[in-house]
């Protein structure tokens, strides 16, 4: 019976993934590139740093998404009954057509930009893009308080947000 109680537990010690979840960004992912709609560069933290003071949802979507378009409802109820939180969209697009076409399709207001590497960059890397929709929350001091979600209505997210 020892065996067997010490083989279980070597293997949910080995099988756990405790991957701890960062609560701040990367320098990699700090300095990546992403472009906004007038085609200028801007770094990801020049993007944070200009809402410093605020909270930040960061939705990472694509306008060719099925479940991200799904979501947009309930990304457009959070806006506006959280009116004083910034939106931030990131988009894995094909192509910055395509992403400026999926933002007026969709409608979707906030503040936009493309990440033209899409999940092969250093920000890709860091969120670890399994998924999208992706919903982050950064606080006003720029702590990462929320690492994934993919729902827009997370539980999460409303406690946060709240």
């Amino acid at each position: 019976m020892k065996k067997i109680a010490t083989f279980i537990i070597i293997l949910l010690t080995v099988f756990s993934c405790n991957k701890e979840v960062p609560t701040q960004f990367s320098e990699a992912a700090l300095n990546d590139s992403f472009l906004n709609l007038e085609g200028h560069s801007v770094a990801l933290k020049n993007i944070l740093q200009s809402h410093e003071g605020k909270t930040i949802v960061i939705d990472i979507w694509a306008s060719w998404c099925g479940d991200c378009i799904k979501n947009m409802p309930k990304v457009k109820a959070l806006q506006q009954e959280y009116n004083e939180v910034v939106f931030v969209f990131l988009s894995l697009d094909r192509g910055e057509e395509a992403w400026k076409k999926g933002i007026k399709k969709y409608e979707v207001s906030g503040e936009h930009y493309y990440l033209p590497s899409g999940k092969d960059s250093a920000f890709g890397d860091f969120v670890d893009i399994d998924w999208i929709p992706r919903y982050m929350v950064v606080d006003a001091n720029g702590n990462i308080k929320l690492f994934k979600a993919v729902e827009a209505d997370d539980n999460d997210i409303i406690e946060l947000l709240n």
